[in-house]
């Protein structure tokens, strides 16, 4: 099976890094943006995956089949690096790390290659420390930059990089993917591919777990509870409870399965008290884990303020249909929430568009606050739902 098989519908990014991996003397340095959902990860390891193919054959680069090929989507190539933050921001030592090892000679394969997955969270002084290893990279080194746009990686990095963007899949390429690897019915499928926008990765979940199904429909009838102030403030703590819900679901059994490994590589006693050296390992990784379980709470409230917009989106829709259109015409509008048209119907005739928008404005307003300052989420959230009054 190919390392391209989960890139659906970018076929024209697909085709051009395919060329890139065929070549003898592919670009050194890479900027693959592209909103979240779009696949820009799997696309960056899958580029690599290709550059690193055993097959001699160069029409089937990225085979999906050689040593190569797994060990790179396993993230286990010992020629291929991929560093993404779980914590606020990649730090300066992690950057410096990745210059050190980009000057290393592949072990095994044609080139070493260096995926940086969030090359957004860098900061300035951190994103320096890259820019003359990107500017004039070893000879068998290439870089992989990852970000939602050009405008968030600095000028300097993205003039020595080649930019290619992806798009947003289709919703019928997603729901055919989740039934095709995951073995989703096709209806369940199709319903989570609309309602995660055409996020793969939120497809997925949604489709796999009936929790996270609920907490998303509790988020996206919330709207519908605001009256007063009083429902708003209320309104506002079930939002963040809701986040805090799916980040603590997302995160315990993989906080369990890492804290079992790592005692079991140490050769933790099953039973009595641990020996200091343990015990100060195992307190630096439930460190990391917190400080994960901070920025995953962050990630999956900004995630149900999506869904808080795409609730909006759809009532902005009704609005702005044609006013003399038929009854069939007005049902064949697309909606992210279909199964909630009737309420979203009664909500979008007790206000006007410009009304929508500016509510719209309110929740992307506080989105950029919670990714951009330190302000308190519930105190963010309650002054966003009064706005929604």
């Amino acid at each position: 099976m190919s390392v391209w098989v989960d890139l659906q519908g970018q076929d024209t990014v697909v085709a051009q890094l395919r060329r890139a991996a065929q070549s003898g003397n592919p670009t050194h340095a890479w900027l693959l943006t592209g909103p979240p959902g779009s696949g820009r990860s799997n696309a960056a390891l899958a580029f690599a995956a290709a550059l690193v193919c055993e097959r001699p054959e160069l029409a089937a680069r990225g085979c999906g089949i050689c040593k190569a090929c797994h060990t790179t989507l396993s993230g286990t190539n010992a020629d291929v690096t991929f560093i993404a933050t779980e914590k606020t921001t990649i730090t300066i030592e992690e950057a410096r790390d990745l210059v050190r090892k980009a000057h290393d000679s592949p072990s095994s394969s044609r080139w070493r290659v260096m995926i940086v997955g969030d090359a957004d969270r860098m900061a300035e002084r951190t994103t320096n420390v890259l820019l003359k290893a990107i500017e004039e990279p070893p000879p068998r080194t290439i870089w992989i930059l990852c970000a939602p746009s050009p405008a968030d990686v600095l000028v300097t990095i993205r003039s020595r990089c080649r930019t290619l963007t992806l798009r947003l899949p289709p919703v019928a390429d997603v729901a055919a993917l989740l039934v095709r690897r995951d073995g989703i019915e096709p209806e369940l499928a199709l319903t989570a591919a609309r309602a995660a926008q055409s996020h793969i990765g939120i497809a997925r979940r949604l489709a796999t777990d009936a929790g996270a199904r609920e907490r998303r429909d509790a988020t996206v009838r919330l709207p519908l509870t605001v009256r007063d102030v009083s429902t708003a403030v209320l309104a506002a703590a079930s939002l963040l409870e809701l986040a805090q819900a799916e980040a603590a679901s997302s995160n315990e059994e993989r906080d369990a399965v890492e804290k079992a490994t790592l005692l079991r590589s140490l050769g933790a006693p099953e039973t009595g008290t641990l020996p200091p050296p343990m015990r100060a390992q195992v307190r630096a990784l439930e460190e990391d884990q917190k400080r994960r379980a901070k920025r995953s709470v962050t990630d999956h409230l900004d995630r149900a303020l999506t869904d808080l917009l795409s609730f909006y989106r759809d009532v902005l829709v009704l609005q702005l249909e044609t006013k003399g259109g038929s009854a069939v015409e007005r049902a064949s509008v697309e909606l992210v929430n279909e199964p909630l048209r009737p309420m979203l119907t009664d909500f979008s005739t007790h206000s006007r568009p410009e009304t929508t928008l500016a509510r719209m404005d309110a929740v992307n307003a506080v989105r950029r606050r919670l990714t951009t300052t330190n302000v308190a989420p519930l105190l963010a959230l309650e002054a966003m739902a009064v706005s929604l009054l």
